[in-house]
């Protein structure tokens, strides 16, 4: 269940093909095929061995598209994906279990619990940053949950999208998966279809396009869009520490990362220390000549290169850090720019790239004040040996995830929810939070025909004397029992 590129097609044809292979899925969903734990299991578990078998290929198209370092391709989309795998068949059998809720007077006979549904067939979207992780990880929810699923990698990481392409279907139910392929056009004509749900992970502008379509069938959506994720460094402070942890953070994946740190805002004398141990870690991780580490990426098209140089020509810092550039090789060198102002080109929008503003703000809580001028993060950052600064900050804001003297890292654990917040997107997902995601929370009560004389309290006529009765057995003080 494999849609091809759609450019050589007779006219009418990729309409009618998405129609016939939608439907397949849907015919599966509806014959509950998806709905046995036994049959989760085994989808999750072939998913499991897809990763494993074919690891080496991974990391080829990853470094084809990116140019993306084993290390970071096994780190960010191999292990991250084996450990949500870990995670849904350690779990399943409970995450499936009804759940048993309190009852009063009225219910102490009735079974009343939540069970966990599959919506049906959904959409996921993928996005070609992290083209294996951030497509596989909302797919084994979706599986977990028991639905069918159309799964679109993205067009840019072509050599993901390829492999992604190739791969599904050797390991899933043809019946229940398919792979959708396509640029733009493509992608918004299959939107005209009716999903059950769409998940989308990518831009903002984007993601107004997928709202939109969804509303026309009133689906409901997951997004996972991103923001300017901004890091703040107050108080006691190790500089070279946070120097690593920053670099590290910022700059993998060439800084295509939807939670990387963003910009930078302290005071002038954390960044005249910082800036010295920047530089130093820099050389200290990818030598003297970055451009020749083999650890570090590139940017993943020369459209996204272009309007990275034209944020870095446009600034009125100063760089102080990098600043070298490749058109050619998609190269351009990790940059640190200071005396960067906050209507700066650098702060109009997420950079999603290797260049790093730093803000020099002396009160924190005028730094606090700045964030809440931008919209709301994916991720907040604050670098402090003082755990009060951490806990003012984390009080005083508000983003999809909060990670203190760290960065990214949060992202990693399936205990965590992961998603964002106004701007940076809504719903959540990762280990039993994607299960939720992709399942209807679907309230039950069952009862039977005893305490019919309780019940009458509720028929007319009605009475005050009948109404103070009932107003008591369906008070939550009357009983409280699972």
């Amino acid at each position: 269940a494999v849609f091809a590129p759609w450019a050589n097609t007779p006219s009418g044809a990729p309409c009618k093909r998405r129609a016939q292979v939608l439907e397949r899925l849907r015919t599966a969903f509806e014959s509950r095929v998806t709905i046995p734990e036994k049959f989760r299991r085994t989808q999750l578990t072939n998913l499991m061995s897809m990763i494993k078998d074919n690891e080496e290929q991974i990391v080829n198209a990853l470094h084809k598209d990116l140019t993306k370092p084993k290390f970071e391709a096994i780190l960010s989309e191999v292990e991250i994906v084996m450990n949500e795998l870990h995670c849904a068949l350690s779990n399943l059998t409970s995450w499936m279990q009804p759940e048993y809720v309190s009852k009063n007077l009225a219910t102490k006979l009735d079974e009343c619990f939540v069970r966990r549904e599959p919506l049906g067939v959904v959409l996921i979207i993928g996005p070609w940053n992290y083209p294996m992780q951030l497509l596989i990880v909302p797919l084994i929810g979706a599986i977990a949950a028991g639905n069918c699923v159309v799964i679109k990698p993205s067009e840019v990481s072509a050599a993901t999208d390829n492999l992604i392409t190739e791969l599904i279907p050797k390991y899933l139910s043809k019946d229940c998966y398919a792979v959708v392929r396509g640029g733009a056009k493509e992608t918004q004509a299959l939107l005209k279809n009716r999903f059950d749900h769409i998940f989308y992970t990518g831009s903002q502008a984007v993601a107004r396009v997928v709202l939109q379509a969804a509303a026309v069938h009133l689906t409901p959506v997951t997004l996972e869009l991103g923001g300017k994720c901004p890091c703040l460094i107050y108080g006691r402070v190790n500089a070279t520490a946070a120097a690593h942890r920053l670099v590290w953070s910022k700059f993998f994946n060439a800084g295509q990362s939807c939670v990387a740190p963003d910009y930078v805002l302290c005071s002038k004398a954390t960044c005249d220390a910082l800036v010295p141990a920047l530089r130093q870690v820099l050389e200290d991780f990818y030598g003297s000549d970055i451009q020749k580490s083999p650890d570090m990426s590139r940017i993943v098209t020369p459209k996204h290169w272009t309007r990275l140089m034209g944020l870095l020509n446009r600034t009125k810092g100063k760089v102080v850090v990098g600043g070298e550039h490749d058109e050619k090789d998609r190269y351009i060198a990790p940059t640190v720019v200071v005396d960067v102002a906050e209507d700066d080109a650098l702060m109009e929008e997420e950079i999603f790239g290797p260049i790093l503003p730093i803000l020099t703000i002396e009160s924190l809580e005028e730094s606090i004040k700045l964030t809440k001028t931008k919209e709301k993060p994916l991720a907040f950052y604050v670098f402090s040996d003082e755990s009060s600064v951490v806990k003012k900050v984390l009080e005083n804001s508000s983003s999809g995830g909060f990670c203190s003297n760290d960065g990214i890292v949060h992202m990693a654990l399936p205990g965590l929810p992961f998603g964002g917040v106004g701007n940076s997107g809504f719903g959540h997902y990762h280990g039993h939070w994607g299960f939720e995601a992709f399942s209807h929370q679907r309230a039950v009560m069952l009862r039977g025909w005893a305490l019919e004389k309780l019940n009458a309290l509720r028929y007319p006529p009605y009475s005050d004397e009948k109404l103070s009765w009932l107003r008591w057995t369906t008070s939550p003080k009357s009983c409280s029992i699972m």
